[in-house]
């Protein structure tokens, strides 16, 4: 006769029922009873074995209120009751029926009260591929295989379950393991368990819900807590740090012997370099003991890994926006300066280390002008002093020039003008990003040449400008259009800069001139009216519209005649503007350097090189399919003729000499608000009443009238600049695809540091870098809108949405 077959059942006696959930109980108590019993084993026997380990045999009743199995180790579970007896009569309704195979059987077994439901749960799989233990206590990493071990004792067992389980050294002094109740809400169903932490998600598809696993594994350290954090933020709970160094992290609940038992202990197992979960119990059984709108584990370095995608998709994005997605994620909102550094960190392991990326400038410097010859690059270092000492190993970051050959041959063939101005950077460290912008016959702007400085001062700006004019712009006759910047105007009236009159002139930005404007005079009329008045073409538009300024104030007027009219006046300044009245800065960095600001300084540069080798081919291609075509001149140009040619038909032509070039033009019908009636056109000066023909370089309606009216073609008027010819010369010279930095020359020099001066605020609200104007400020005549709904007619604490909480005050 074959010997029969005995199991172990653990019965938690003590445990407390302190939350359920929609799957059954948990299971809370620590130290189960440990019973052998058999396939024959009846309820009553169960009973008493029960009540004799506790030696209170007769004085209590047992009632299990639920099972569970362990399908690791193949071993049920049982959460009795103790009642007090209060007659022989009076016990609970037994089922004396066997016990049923709790190992097997996938029958209903018959331990439990007739009056009580069986909880069965779904089984779990283990995501692991192996969970034996080593039963010897060998030391090492690896497990020990056991497969001729029985049924109960293999797997991750409970403590208690036979005394030859042992764990390693390490866990002595770890809590024992957690038993839950497979509830639905902390594992997936059926299959292999999802592993835990950022990115994986539960059967309900929710971040960082799933359950640790004993067996499961990370590839860092990084990895492993990233997960923890995650799934505490995720669970709304805290836990603090027992242990954490190089090879191992032990984590445990914040209100552990509190009621909850959660803790987990994670070890590098190093043959395979790997994180281990070795030791889990869970999951939580405490609930929040306080309502944040914030989290603990929420730090930077969680936030860096949530927005890593967005950061890389475009390093422009915002922290307000970064912010808003990380509160939407997580359910916690964490401090603007978090997602600041978070960001910040993203974009170092994305782009290089904020520091070290000072130090590859040198380099960059030797590779560029490797791939590049001609490529100027100008870097200034400042000594460090220790202790009032020069430091010849070291130097710190002051300025940087640079500039490609295909820029420098670009504007030769772009309009004899240059607009520059500087924009602030964004980062671990300040500073300013200088830049000079062309325009080719296509009205398509062009970056020629960068400096990186300290910031907008007469020393920086004559760096920019005296290296700029010496490689880039030596053609004489250039106009430069720059804002009112003090530090611009001592550079450009520098005795040997070479920006002096005749060989350059200067002009102001209008949305610069404007914006000065607003911080005397508030109100968006006022401003409307003084860029109208500085675009009129024509005196007697600007009398128009200058007028209509003074009438307002004259004090606005008073502070309009401060400045000289051929800086910020399209009608006095000859025609050197080509009708550009901005320094286009603001375009040229959202749509070509778009996000650089936001980058180290190494990658910074490195970028200028790409983005403009992408802009070259795109644009030649361009250029070149409108050659093969061929047109005669850049599209621009031909839909401005175009659209002066069909008001050109209702004009009647004088003309005033014999060799077609004088004539007047009178207007049989307004073409305009302002229209004098009568234009006098010279063809040979190339000058019209109007203003267009000598602002724009090519013919207003009215020079094409006389053009038709004397059988001569238009094309002999119109600027080189526009001819697609000369737009295709702007990019015929492209880029050379970069040497990789293997092959760069060695850089002995220095170690180029940041300067300390320029790292932003370790602490507050990060300062914010934008000067900010009156288009910052809200119109004090728009009408109020709601906070809520954004309708009109109410605010967000009269709300009808909000019903009766709106009207709840602070106390």
């Amino acid at each position: 006769m074959a010997s029969e077959e005995s199991f172990v059942v653990l019965v938690h006696h003590r445990g407390s029922v302190n939350r359920k959930t929609r799957s059954g109980v948990k299971f809370t108590d620590k130290n189960p009873l440990c019973i052998v019993v058999t396939s024959t084993t009846s309820y009553d026997n169960l009973v008493s074995a029960v009540l004799m380990k506790l030696g209170l045999d007769g004085a209590k009743r047992v009632m299990f209120l639920c099972r569970r199995p362990f399908p690791e180790v193949r071993t049920p579970e049982l959460l009795a009751r103790l009642v007090d007896v209060v007659s022989s009569s009076g016990g609970s309704n037994r089922n004396t029926n066997t016990l049923a195979n709790p190992a097997g059987s996938s029958s209903r077994p018959a331990v439990a009260s007739s009056s009580i439901p069986v909880y069965e749960p779904v089984v779990q799989h283990v995501a692991s591929p192996s969970f034996a233990v080593d039963l010897n206590g060998t030391e090492g990493d690896e497990v020990v295989e056991r497969e001729n071990l029985p049924n109960a004792l293999v797997g991750v067992a409970p403590v208690g379950v036979g005394d030859g389980f042992l764990v390693d050294e390490e866990d002595d002094d770890v809590e024992p393991n957690m038993i839950d109740d497979d509830s639905a809400d902390d594992i997936g169903a059926t299959g292999p368990a999802l592993e835990v932490g950022f990115g994986a998600r539960d059967a309900e598809g929710t971040t960082g819900l799933t359950e640790f696993q004993v067996g499961q594994q990370f590839q860092d350290k990084d990895e492993a807590l990233l997960s923890v954090k995650t799934y505490s933020i995720r669970r709304g709970v805290q836990y603090k740090v027992v242990e954490s160094d190089h090879r191992r992290y032990v984590g445990k609940c914040s209100e552990f012997g509190n009621g909850c038992t959660w803790l987990i202990r994670l070890s590098l197992r190093k043959r395979k370099d790997i994180w281990e979960v070795k030791w889990y119990n869970g999951p939580h059984t405490c609930l929040a003991t306080s309502i944040s709108s914030d989290h603990r584990s929420l730090d930077y370095h969680v936030i860096s890994a949530f927005i890593m995608p967005m950061v890389r998709a475009d390093a422009s994005v915002s922290i307000k926006v970064l912010l808003n997605a990380t509160a939407a994620h997580f359910g916690f909102r964490p401090t603007y300066r978090r997602v600041w550094i978070a960001k910040q960190k993203s974009i170092a392991l994305i782009y290089g280390d904020w520091d070290e990326s000072y130090n590859d400038l040198p380099r960059w410097v030797l590779g560029v002008q490797m791939t590049m010859p001609g490529s100027v690059v100008v870097l200034k270092t400042s000594p460090v002093r220790v202790g009032g000492q020069v430091d010849e190993s070291q130097a710190y970051f002051h300025r940087l020039f640079w500039t490609f050959p295909p820029c420098i041959e670009a504007f030769r063939h772009c309009k004899p003008l240059v607009s520059i101005d500087g924009t602030h950077l964004y980062g671990k460290y300040g500073g300013t990003l200088l830049i000079a912008i062309a325009q080719d016959g296509n009205s398509n702007i062009l970056p020629v040449a960068f400096a990186l400085v300290e910031g907008e001062n007469a020393e920086s700006w004559t760096f920019f400008l005296s290296h700029l004019r010496q490689h880039v712009t030596p053609q004489p006759g250039l106009l430069v259009i720059s804002d009112r910047h003090n530090g611009i105007k001592a550079a450009l009236e520098a005795p040997d800069g070479g920006w002096l009159p005749p060989s350059a002139y200067r002009a102001f930005c209008i949305r610069h001139v404007a914006a000065n404007f607003a911080l005397t005079f508030k109100g968006k009329d006022a401003r409307r009216l003084l860029v109208n008045a500085a675009y009129a073409k024509t005196e007697v538009e600007f009398d128009y519209w200058f007028d209509i300024l003074r009438s307002e104030d004259p004090a606005m007027c008073e502070w309009a005649n401060r400045i000289d009219y051929s800086l910020w006046t399209q009608h006095r300044d000859e025609g050197w503007r080509f009708g550009h009245m901005t320094t286009n800065i603001s375009e040229c960095v959202n749509s070509i350097l778009k996000g650089v600001r936001n980058l180290p300084v190494a990658s910074l540069v490195k970028a200028t090189y790409g983005r403009l080798a992408e802009l070259f081919v795109r644009k030649g291609r361009e250029a070149e399919a409108q050659m093969g075509t061929g047109q005669q001149f850049s599209q621009h140009l031909v839909k401005c003729i175009e659209a002066n040619m069909k008001t050109a038909r209702c004009f009647t032509v004088t003309l005033y000499d014999r060799d077609n070039s004088e004539f007047t033009v009178a207007e049989t019908t307004p073409t305009g608000s302002f229209s004098l009636g009568t234009y006098r056109v010279s063809l040979a000066s190339r000058t019209c009443d109007c203003g267009y023909f000598q602002a724009l370089h090519f013919p207003c309606q009215h020079a094409l009238a006389c053009c038709a009216y004397s059988r001569v073609t238009w094309t002999s008027y119109v600027h080189s600049v526009y001819q697609i010819s000369s737009v295709f010369s702007v990019y015929r010279m492209g880029f050379t695809p970069p040497i990789p930095e293997g092959f760069w020359p060695p850089y002995d020099g220095p170690t180029v540091i940041p300067d300390p001066d320029k790292r932003r605020a370790r602490e507050g609200h990060p300062r914010s870098t934008r000067i900010r104007t009156n288009m910052d400020e809200a119109d004090p005549n728009r009408p109020k809108r709601c906070g809520l709904c954004r309708q009109l007619g109410h605010t967000r604490r009269s709300c009808p949405q909000v019903g009766g909480s709106s009207q709840t005050g602070h106390h």
